[in-house]
């Protein structure tokens, strides 16, 4: 009997794709959560959709399978539950409902657009541009760094891809011409202050755009969620909102890590002549990186809603369905082929995982959690006795800092984003509202560089070795205290300007 059992344990052990231990808390916080009785306010269902909610992001914190996976059992227990409706059929609706959302496909078509750079190698070639331009020191080795990475993000959505798959191979390669090695001892000479400018403008182009990074369209629906419809973001809106601080903090960025983390090498020579290298090798334009650069370019120019600026609102385009010809456009040139599409698992991974996110936070809206909970952060405000501005304040910093309890922007953003807007936008004057939701769109990618987990960027980063961890937290704290005063004072101003207070 002893034999069979533990043969049987042994081989769970070995093929459940699952961590146990991990999967063993969230299943006992789904268990405790549904046998305490229902808080006055909620409904029955209600409560259990947050138990749903709450066991499917600890889940994901807690990395108990893929959080692909996570989100799909979130779809099958919603489906079968029957939390939000009376039948098995629209329940399944209400599960499914979200993956017609266009803002789902434009981060979706928008990570396969982004397989376009790295097939064709313009990301590489972009990035060594830059380095050869701006790289005869070590600070302005840093700045091309940070100018590659603000070129590329309008189109790579995975901020992951674009910081991990593509800059971060240059940076390691500019290191390595320098003798700069974890593994020899030298991450010093140069390594380190790449390594770290590399993470910080990976988060700071993050907020820039759109399409800049995963979690941001799920920023836009809270936002409109939260506003009751009255404030909504378009790509456009969003890059001139952000675009002055952002840049100030992007040309802030490498001065202040130059400080915290000083290179032992000041002056890089050599630096230009290895992207010069290595731009002959890689010869002239080829003809998918000039297609690549063509709709690259459209695709900027329609997302800016140049046409209609020009022609008239009739022309204004959805920027999904921009993307959706951008992608298009990219599979019938032969830029990539339709097998490139079908492989690229970051984005169909992203369309379950983003979906089933967005369901939830819709659902919960739906049943009234939103609301209850916004009213529960509410009253603790009130009993403070805080005046509006150092309430909003507190809202936005709790909201940034909290991120130290996330392994992922999305499960952070997911949990707490949509809650925290509506109790600003319940208690901050009307005439100052859309200045205290940019401000929490900005914390939102903000935090990104807090720690070594913050987003999936930062391990990519980190485990190269460059950085230790407490360099790594001293940076990441530092500089989200330096990029939340720039947002709350040059971007005030900026937003001011823009007339949005």
């Amino acid at each position: 009997m002893i034999g069979p059992l533990r043969d049987t344990w042994l081989f769970f052990r070995q093929t459940i794709p699952f961590r146990i231990v991990p999967a063993a808390i969230a299943t006992a916080v789904l268990v405790g959560m549904l046998l305490m009785p229902t808080p006055a306010g909620l409904t029955p269902d209600a409560w259990r959709l947050v138990a749903i909610f709450a066991t499917t992001i600890v889940a994901i914190i807690l990395k108990v399978m893929p959080i692909g996976v996570m989100a799909l059992m979130a779809i099958v227990v919603v489906s079968l539950s029957q939390v939000t409706a009376d039948s098995s059929g629209a329940a399944v609706a209400d599960a499914l409902d979200s993956f017609s959302s266009p803002l789902i496909w434009l981060i979706v078509v928008a990570i396969m657009i982004s397989c376009g750079l790295k097939k064709t190698g313009l990301g590489s070639r972009i990035g060594l541009i830059f380095i050869r331009l701006l790289g005869r020191r070590t600070l302005g080795v840093g700045y091309g760094i940070a100018v590659c990475d603000l070129v590329l993000a309008p189109l790579t959505p995975s901020n992951t891809a674009r910081g991990g798959g593509v800059v971060h191979p240059i940076m390691r390669s500019i290191a390595d011409a320098f003798d700069s090695d974890p593994d020899r001892g030298t991450e010093n000479r140069i390594g380190r202050y790449l390594a770290l400018v590399n993470m910080h403008a990976n988060a700071i182009t993050s907020g820039m755009f759109v399409t800049a990074t995963a979690p941001n369209p799920l920023v836009l629906s809270y936002v409109s969620q939260a506003t009751g419809g009255n404030f909504n973001l378009s790509w456009t809106t969003w890059a001139l909102a952000m675009l002055v601080p952002g840049l100030a903090c992007l040309v802030l960025m490498p001065l202040v890590l130059m400080l915290l983390a000083p290179p032992e090498l000041k002056r890089t020579p050599h630096a230009v002549e290895f992207a010069q290298a290595e731009l002959e090798k890689k010869g002239p334009l080829s003809g998918a990186e000039r297609v690549m650069i063509a709709i690259f370019v459209l695709l900027l120019i329609l997302w800016a809603n140049v046409p209609a600026m020009i022609l008239g609102p009739s022309f204004e385009l959805s920027p999904t369905a921009v993307a959706l010809l951008g992608l298009f456009l990219i599979v019938i040139t032969g830029t990539i082929d339709w097998n490139d599409v079908l492989a690229e698992k970051s984005a169909w991974d992203t369309l379950i995982w983003f979906g089933a996110l967005v369901m939830l936070a819709a659902q919960l809206n739906e049943q009234g959690v939103i609301e209850w909970f916004s009213g529960l952060i509410q009253s603790g405000l009130s009993a403070l006795g805080l005046s509006w501005l150092t309430a909003a304040a507190l809202l936005v910093l709790l909201f940034l800092y909290s991120h130290y309890l996330f392994a992922s922007t999305t499960a952070h953003i997911t949990a707490m984003m949509l809650a925290f807007l509506s109790v600003g936008v319940a208690i901050v004057p009307a005439d100052y509202t859309e200045a205290f939701v940019l401000m929490m769109v900005a914390a939102s990618t903000i935090m990104m560089g807090l720690t070594h987990y913050a987003t999936g960027t930062s391990p990519v980063i980190f485990n190269s070795g460059y950085v230790t961890m407490g360099r790594w937290w001293l940076a990441g704290f530092v500089m989200s205290v330096i990029n939340i005063l720039l947002f709350a004072t040059l971007g005030i101003a900026w937003w001011k300007l823009l007339g949005y207070w």
